[in-house]
């Protein structure tokens, strides 16, 4: 019999693993590089913003399939093939050259393929190694490396970019990222994951006693089709409230990673703080400054909503979704009070994307830690996938696009200047204000039900 300390520490071996993929997974990065990318292939703020929703849109197509493949089949088999995928696509685009920019377009949609079978499956790894009481402590560190891999993306695209004169080797470090999280889940994660004490082989995630067909050593089969699962979550009221602020989250993160730096350029542009951009690699500091906000803002954010998570549910039930739905109000408030100040004060305008960001990420763990207490676990896989699949569709797959569309229309009524490029970004961008507020109203409607939908999901 293996002791209790090895089984911990292949546990908390397997979860590092599991986060150092969910690292490189975030790690590749274009907006760090935007004003570079625009530049080479000549584009619009529209098909800028095209290259994000291209990869979104088949990122969050590919999102149920793989929840569909998790449920049934070997999970770290198809993590592996999935960070190979995307880590060999994103070397091979760094070699396409301007008169090709449909290709790299292209290579952007498989990248977002490959990390889709990453997001979906990942979670629901580390809903079967940790218990109920470790369960949102080692999600909150998960979900740190969203924000810690993007800024690193932003920090390391636009390092690269002005280190070696060409953005293209932002690209081409990426897949060592990828190689390293391939290696770890190869010796990290176990190849069949199972509880590991008797009230882990009795226990689901929240508490259920698991069936037959959940017990540790017997194959795992489905007794529901896809489509009953479907139609069973679609009653699931506080996942369908909880997905549609989280949607509204995925809104507004989306507009921010891609287009933060480039409207800070053009804010300062009018400030005369800057030349305008002519040179072969262009000034690169808001990326680096936004990357390491990022970083910070997550760290912080992931961990104050999960210790907020963990100590106010023991006194108020309805504490996460309410945790959630005021990060979202007041992170609208910062972010549009950013936007407003962004043509007089730089430095103010840092300060408050800064607070913005940090009630942002304060939701990270908290929503997924709503998903896994009131689904049951036979449903968490699709159920994940869904959530990509519906918080994509109508957040942050549109939302690049929809801000470069909208800067366009507005640049196009008038003669082209500094100041109406900029008021045309900083009059869409205020979109995002709004849909924060509506994300904060979504997980007011997610309290309501909260109750009654986990104990639905505990029972036998």
């Amino acid at each position: 019999m293996r002791s209790r300390a090895q089984m911990n520490h292949q546990e908390n071996g397997a979860s590092e693993g599991v986060q150092q993929g969910r690292k490189a997974n975030f790690y590749i990065a274009p907006p760090g590089i935007l004003l570079d990318i625009q530049k080479y292939f000549g584009l619009s703020d529209g098909k800028t913003g095209l290259l994000q929703t291209v990869f979104t849109l088949c990122y969050m197509l590919a999102a149920p399939i793989f929840g569909y493949l998790g449920d049934r089949y070997n999970r770290k088999i198809i993590l592996g093939a999935g960070i190979l995928f995307w880590s060999g696509v994103t070397l091979g685009s760094s070699f396409i050259t301007e008169s090709y920019y449909r290709i790299f377009v292209l290579s952007r949609g498989l990248v977002g393929i490959g990390t889709a079978s990453y997001s979906t499956i990942a979670p629901t790894i580390i809903a079967d190694l940790f218990e109920e009481g470790k369960r949102t402590t080692v999600l909150s560190i998960f979900y740190i490396f969203i924000p810690v891999g993007s800024g690193c993306g932003y920090m390391l695209a636009a390092g690269m970019a002005k280190s070696t004169g060409d953005w293209h080797w932002a690209f081409r470090v990426t897949p060592c990222m990828g190689g390293l999280a391939l290696v770890l889940l190869i010796l990290l994660v176990p190849p069949r994951i199972q509880r590991r004490t008797a009230r882990h082989r009795a226990l689901s995630i929240s508490g259920t006693r698991r069936g037959a067909d959940e017990t540790p050593g017997v194959p795992r089969t489905a007794k529901t089709t896809w489509c009953q699962d479907v139609g069973s979550l679609a009653k699931n009221c506080s996942f369908v409230w909880s997905s549609l602020g989280l949607t509204a989250m995925a809104f507004v993160t989306g507009a921010l990673g891609m287009w933060v730096p480039l409207f800070l350029y053009r804010a300062q542009l009018v400030q005369g703080i800057v030349p305008p951009c002519l040179q072969e690699s262009c000034n690169s500091s808001n990326s680096l400054i936004f990357g390491g906000i990022t970083v910070g803002t997550g760290i912080v954010g992931v961990i104050a909503g999960a210790e907020a998570a963990r100590r106010l549910r023991k006194m108020y039930k309805k504490a996460d979704p309410l945790i959630c739905a005021t990060s979202m109000f007041t992170s609208s408030l910062c972010l549009y009070t950013a936007l407003m100040l962004a043509q007089t004060s730089i430095l103010s305008t840092f300060i408050f994307i800064a607070f913005g960001e940090l009630f942002l990420s304060v939701n990270w763990a908290v929503v997924t830690d709503i998903l896994l207490y009131v689904v049951t676990p036979r449903r968490q896989s699709t159920a994940i996938a869904l959530q990509i699949l519906l918080s994509h569709l109508l957040g942050d797959a549109g939302s690049p696009y929809l801000i470069g569309a909208i800067s366009n229309a507005l640049q196009a009524r008038g003669a082209p200047s500094f100041q109406s490029s900029f008021r045309s970004i900083q009059s869409s961008f205020a979109i995002c204000a709004f849909v924060g507020a509506f994300g904060g109203a979504f997980f007011l409607l997610t309290s309501l039900y909260i109750e009654g939908d986990r104990r639905e999901a505990e029972r036998p």
